[in-house]
């Protein structure tokens, strides 16, 4: 076992001195949760593991893998609520007993606000997130809430709530994904460049994709291509064991003589991680997508995606509904998914975020659920998070600084691996002892600008 203090989570006699939790009366201090799938970094590469380390005061098993730091009310993954004591490194303990926030929320209700809980009911209708991904999560997509209450009914132990999770990835490090498909001329030219695609759809199927034209509307393309990758999802693993090897090879041979695109590495680089897997092939079908730190990609309701390496902040509607067709160890339901894509063609919109000052960026996607505030705080710089109507998680995840709001006009010190749930209502001043970088999670501000 790792030991804590390998991640350097000293804390100096003066911030000891300052982290008592009665002053800040309104703002809960939060002990969150860990997910562990295998598609996680390991052990000290994860930030995830850091900052769950730094979070719990727990121990780290650097050779087990640290996909997903869960901060919200999920029953999945749930934050409790942090007694007012301390660890001897300055990090909360956390008592057993300790009420879960869903159940505090529930009995509070009014730190919602009143619009969120007209709208949700006493819960947050966000999760936030850290992932740390060593390698492909499978493709996937997520039910609207239609199609989540089926699932849920039909199969509870798979799909767990009945709610729907269109959610945003912001990069932390360079962050890369499969998202949404193709374009229609893009899709063409995969026919035309990977045999192995059309041995396992039939040349019938492929040739009703490359006679197909953006004149004959866009249900009919939807149409061609909903057939088309239904046929390529549902070939026999027979077929799948012998294609993937053909394409592995010829990629190979191909290799030698001339340089491989991009999208092609990737495939190679995917059949090593998931052997005769359909959605290596399928991985062609799909966008690729590069976000560089800062960057952001959100996915609505029934779209495609895979998250395939690095590190990113995540927020979605409260829920754990997946749909899985490829890339994955885990129940794949084929004809879920490719009956419930959308099959909108082109490449996704980035988000580079909006500044509020010098110091805040603030994501906003087009879901009513949350947006997600970046902020980078340099060395005695102060901002404000104004009062708003809704709640907010914030996180630490960088740096040490000093938190005021009216209730506690001295302040209280927050470093990295706090995560802090804020009333509705509730104004807090920050101002940074050390570099300081923080991620807030709130209810989208247009709710309540359209409400």
């Amino acid at each position: 076992m790792e030991v804590l203090m390998e991640f350097d989570t000293t804390t100096s006699t003066t911030t000891m001195e300052k982290r008592h939790r009665h002053h800040l009366e309104k703002v809960q201090w939060l002990r969150c949760s860990v997910q562990n799938y295998d598609w996680g970094q390991k052990g000290r590469d994860s930030r995830v593991a850091k900052l769950f380390a730094l979070n719990s005061g727990s121990q780290i098993d650097p050779e087990r893998p640290f996909a997903e730091f869960w901060m919200g009310t999920h029953e999945s993954g749930p934050s409790f609520l942090v007694r007012n004591e301390e660890t001897t490194n300055g990090h909360l303990s956390f008592e057993p007993e300790s009420e879960s926030l869903k159940s505090w929320i529930s009995n509070n209700p009014n730190v919602l606000g009143e619009k969120v809980v007209q709208k949700w009911g006493a819960d947050l209708p966000f999760l936030f997130k850290v992932l740390s991904v060593a390698k492909a999560l499978s493709i996937q997509a997520h039910p609207d809430k239609e199609l989540a209450k089926t699932l849920h009914k039909l199969l509870p132990s798979i799909y767990k709530d009945d709610n729907h999770k269109p959610e945003m990835a912001l990069a932390i490090t360079q962050f890369e994904a499969l998202c949404g498909f193709i374009s229609l001329q893009e899709l063409k030219s995969v026919v035309l460049n990977v045999p192995e695609i059309v041995e396992l759809v039939g040349s019938s199927e492929a040739n009703q994709v490359l006679e197909i034209s953006d004149q004959d509307g866009e249900e009919k393309v939807k149409s061609v291509l909903r057939s088309t990758f239904t046929k390529l999802m549902s070939a026999s693993q027979e077929m799948i064991v012998e294609v993937t090897s053909k394409m592995k090879n010829r990629l190979h041979l191909e290799s030698q003589v001339r340089q491989l695109t991009e999208k092609e590495r990737l495939v190679l680089e995917l059949e090593k991680q998931y052997p005769a897997d359909i959605g290596v092939i399928s991985a062609f079908f799909f966008n690729y997508v590069k976000l560089n730190p800062g960057e952001a990609l959100y996915l609505g309701a029934n779209e495609p995606h895979a998250y395939l390496f690095g590190e990113c902040i995540e927020c979605m509607a409260t829920s754990d509904n997946v749909v899985r067709a490829g890339l994955t160890p885990k129940h794949r339901d084929v004809n879920t998914l490719c009956s419930m894509l959308t099959y909108k063609q082109g490449f996704p919109e980035i988000l580079q975020g909006v500044p509020l000052n010098p110091y805040v960026r603030r994501y906003l996607p087009p879901f009513d659920e949350f947006e997600v505030d970046s902020c980078n705080l340099p060395q005695q710089e102060s901002t404000v998070f104004p009062a708003i109507p809704g709640p907010s998680i914030l996180l630490v995840t960088l740096g040490e600084g000093i938190m005021h709001n009216t209730s506690c006009p001295r302040g209280d010190v927050i470093i990295e691996g706090d995560v802090l749930f804020v009333p509705a209502n509730t104004e807090i001043s920050i101002t940074s002892a050390s570099g300081l970088q923080l991620y807030r999670a709130g209810v989208n501000s247009r709710f309540f600008q359209a409400s």
